[in-house]
């Protein structure tokens, strides 16, 4: 069954859009993933302005994924890596004690062209949160992938109906994308606690109730459920076992609030290292406005 539905809240970049889904004020989290931002889709023209791009930003006790449907993206971070983003592809950038890094537009900038994916943020559990940073890309190829009955899937992080994906977690957890042709029927296991689908594209039926693009349904624990394609759809499912509360402030998850004033601290004073390869800028410190800040869009 369904237990909540969150609709995206979109943001006009300039660009293109964002579609915020977490953290949502009825739904922080689900399992350890605390943030989940939609960019796109859009066609863009030659000749992206610079101010599209993400400029190196902080942060802490946290895992991005970066996956894209469309387009390109180049990361940089303060680890060393410099790695262009592709449909299909994971860039996975654990945060632990401190990184920076940047996204930027490039190739977009110079041919143009369409931009579609999804950001997403997984919390790191309590012993993990000061862990060193790092950064891990994985081609299409190196992850799992189901297929049959209408239904291609890959599987993106953790373990998920015994399969699992190469990419090394933390916690347990699945994330996985489907692509589902009108009529067809996945199945989504009860192995975790925690676990949500968010339709990127078409529209689906969970358990008797319709869920349209742009949506997360956010499922009660405990059943499997099936999910049937109206049309053609594409569909992210993710979720895990929770890592306990945690704050979120701008570019900062801890589950504590000294903690994440300390790394506001650092970032001010310029204690964190930028990218080698993109440090000729970076995002300032927003001010403080008397509550935790939600983060940036693309951060």
């Amino acid at each position: 069954m369904i237990e909540l539905v969150i609709q995206q809240r979109r943001r006009d970049l300039g660009s293109f859009e964002v579609g915020r889904v977490l953290p949502f004020a009825r739904r922080r989290m689900v399992g350890p993933y605390i943030f989940f931002d939609r960019m796109g889709p859009k066609d863009l023209a030659p000749g992206l302005p610079p101010e599209a791009d993400v400029r190196p930003h902080p942060h802490i006790g946290l895992s991005t994924i970066t996956y894209l449907f469309n387009g390109e993206i180049m990361h940089r971070d303060s680890v060393g890596s410099e790695q262009g983003i592709r449909p299909g592809e994971v860039n996975w950038m654990t945060a632990g004690r401190g990184i920076t890094h940047s996204e930027r537009f490039e190739r977009l900038r110079r041919e143009g062209g369409p931009i579609d994916g999804i950001q997403a943020w997984v919390a790191l559990p309590d012993a993990r949160e000061e862990m060193d940073p790092g950064f891990w890309h994985y081609p299409s190829q190196a992850l799992p992938v189901f297929d049959g009955d209408g239904i291609v899937g890959r599987l993106i992080a953790g373990r998920l109906a015994g399969v699992e994906s190469p990419l090394q977690v933390d916690s347990p957890q699945f994330y996985v994308h489907w692509q589902l042709r009108a009529g067809s029927r996945a199945s989504l296991p009860a192995e975790y606690s925690e676990r949500a689908v968010y339709v990127a594209r078409g529209e689906v039926e969970i358990d008797g109730q319709r869920v349209e693009a742009g949506s997360m349904a956010v499922l009660e624990p405990g059943k499997a459920v099936t999910v049937a394609a109206f049309s053609d759809a594409v569909v992210m499912a993710l979720g895990g076992e929770p890592v306990g509360p945690r704050y979120i402030d701008w570019n900062f998850v801890s589950s504590s609030k000294e903690r994440i004033e300390q790394a506001r601290e650092d970032w001010a004073a310029g204690r964190m290292k930028l990218p080698d390869l993109d440090n000729d800028e970076f995002i300032p410190l927003p001010p403080k406005i008397g509550r935790m800040r939600e983060p940036e869009p693309m951060s």
